[in-house]
């Protein structure tokens, strides 16, 4: 059985490191671990310093295993390539509209709203991001899939699609009976773009992408399979988006058990009065969060000199992220 770990936030909190530091060190414990990013501006081979593309990488897994593991780990990555399945779903949601309207059936101002009002094409990463979710998960080739996900508004859309898309879905569904009405030739017309989701029968391929988001959204809401850590830095604006953040996830059903908070200064230089006054700040931030969360698990992480690229850096922050 796969688990999932998804990490969200505000942008430029250290989502990307933190997700390629916990692949890492599962992978080094002995798990086959794949990381994803769903973040149009890829930052993952960065971490890794090596090419990922839009299929998983396998990547190379260097340091000794922990003793008590008893198997060879494996670590992939993998960089969703937004440009593709955006073009997919685009394509599908226009042709759909446009052949509603020349097969001459009629909406009620309900059903339009209900088809089109979560913005499918300008979901589609989205939805593809949902659809490569059920796959990666359920192909049983890794045993943790990580998840680096976009920033929090973006974040927030991909939870939301599974509902939109299957208001949507349950709407086109209504609509193929009037199709059936009007003849053999609006219906190819209606449920021609259908046909991009797989599948040669029309009803097969529609049924089988509603399942495919119904499967998502199992798995999202699913604690025995699911968390989502929310990463922040210890400032003020951070924490008050992060509460917004957790808030909005819970009210989804998706799990949230810990909060990692990335760059804390830790060790100040001596004789630095700044670097003091920093840290200090620092200490401040991290008691407010604990007081804010307090059912929350809350893991540190230190603030390293320069960009966390490679295996060294990574590897210092990947021994202290929870496996």
């Amino acid at each position: 059985m796969t688990d999932c770990i998804y990490y969200g936030g505000k942008g430029g909190v250290g989502k990307t490191t933190c997700a390629a530091a916990t692949g890492l060190a599962l992978a080094t414990a002995g798990q086959r671990t794949l990381v994803v990013s769903t973040d149009p501006a890829h930052s993952l081979s960065d971490s890794f310093e090596t090419d990922i593309g839009s299929e998983p990488t396998a990547l190379e897994l260097s340091g000794p295993l922990e003793p008590e593991t008893n198997r060879e780990g494996e670590l992939w990555g993998v960089e969703i390539d937004p440009a593709t399945q955006q073009e997919r779903y685009e394509k599908l949601a226009r042709a759909l509209a446009a052949d509603l309207r020349s097969a001459g059936i009629s909406l009620s101002d309900a059903e339009i709203e209900r088809l089109f009002s979560g913005g499918v094409p300008a979901g589609s990463d989205e939805i593809a991001a949902l659809d490569l979710l059920v796959e990666y998960v359920d192909s049983g080739e890794w045993d943790v899939v990580v998840f680096d996900t976009a920033p929090t508004g973006h974040t927030l859309r991909l939870f939301d699609m599974p509902g939109i898309m299957g208001n949507a879905l349950e709407t086109a569904k209504s609509l193929r009976g009037q199709a059936r009405r009007i003849g053999s030739a609006a219906r190819t017309a209606m449920f021609g773009p259908m046909s991009m989701l797989g599948g040669k029968d029309d009803d097969e391929s529609l049924e089988s992408f509603q399942a495919r988001l119904e499967r998502a959204r199992e798995l999202l809401v699913d604690p025995d399979r699911t968390e989502f850590r929310v990463v922040l830095i210890p400032e003020q604006m951070a924490i008050a988006e992060t509460e917004r953040l957790v808030a909005r996830l819970r009210e989804a059903g998706v799990p949230v058990e810990r909060l990692i908070v990335n760059r804390v200064l830790e060790d100040p230089h001596e004789g630095c009065p700044r670097c003091q006054s920093r840290q200090a700040r620092h200490e401040d931030r991290l008691a407010e969060i604990h007081e804010t969360f307090p059912d929350l698990e809350v893991v540190t992480l230190p603030d390293l000199e320069g960009e966390v690229h490679g295996r060294e850096s990574l590897s210092i922050i990947a021994e202290r992220m929870p496996t």
